[in-house]
């Protein structure tokens, strides 16, 4: 090992980690050219693809790697909470009525398509603008890019280095929401830990709110995997190895 693993968890949580063997993955990431300080385990770590899912790790610019399986299949996953101006007495006489509604609405489960089909080029305007795509087409509003990471774009989006199987895959997974972890919840704020940080992001006791856990689909897995193909074959050419592939 390059660098000491690190794991944040409990001892109940540890048994389930040493069950799944995530841990020798924590140990493979510590052996990668140019890892800075430490392999990381977060609390949500289980067996992943040469990472371990839940896994963070730094490399050098200059002397280390590039890794699919450090970014996941699932590209660009996450976690988003949106909230409403609705409280737990309003919503929890409907809440059954509700809950029907969004199964009926969004499209969940796998390999389903969703409503929106998409062109070759609408997808390489989502790639390029991202969270703007959304918004020029009336998902969304201007102050939504205000409250999202990197205010929902990231610059450098090369529509060209993306396989026409990648489209195929991906043109309608648009506003699904995918099989696996992946959820939709109606949420309760339960209690206030900070008033300060809850104030900021207009959060309040009794508030209903929607907490999204989606990634990039088919779309994502396909990218990636493209990507893998290219990096192996360079390692062989390049008598490269690793602890796991």
């Amino acid at each position: 090992m390059r660098v000491p693993g690190r794991v944040y968890t409990t001892e109940k949580m540890l048994e389930a980690i040493r069950e799944e063997k995530a841990l020798e993955q924590v140990m493979n990431v510590a052996y990668l050219p140019g890892i800075q300080k430490y392999s990381i385990a977060m609390p949500d770590i289980h067996w992943g693809y040469g990472f371990p899912i839940g896994g963070v790790a730094a490399f050098d610019a200059e002397e280390g790697v590039i890794s699919p399986g450090g970014v996941g299949y699932d590209i660009n996953c996450g976690v988003r909470l949106m909230r409403t101006n609705l409280t737990e007495g309003e919503v929890k006489p409907v809440l059954r009525d509700l809950v029907t509604e969004i199964f009926r609405r969004v499209p969940c489960g796998l390999g389903e398509g969703g409503r929106i089909k998409l062109t070759q080029e609408d997808y390489n305007r989502i790639i390029s603008k991202g969270i703007g795509w959304a918004i020029e087409n009336g998902y969304g509003d201007r102050e939504d890019a205000q409250r999202v990471e990197d205010y929902g774009t990231f610059p450098g989006g090369d529509p060209t280095a993306v396989s026409e199987r990648a489209y195929q895959r991906g043109k309608d997974e648009i506003g699904t929401l995918g099989s696996g972890n992946h959820f939709l919840e109606i949420d309760v704020v339960n209690e206030i830990m900070n008033p300060g940080v809850a104030n900021s992001f207009g959060l309040f006791k009794g508030q209903v709110c929607v907490l999204i856990h989606c990634g990039s689909r088919g779309f994502g897995h396909q990218i990636c995997t493209d990507y893998i193909d290219v990096m192996l074959s360079y390692m062989r050419k390049n008598n490269l190895e690793l602890p796991d592939r």
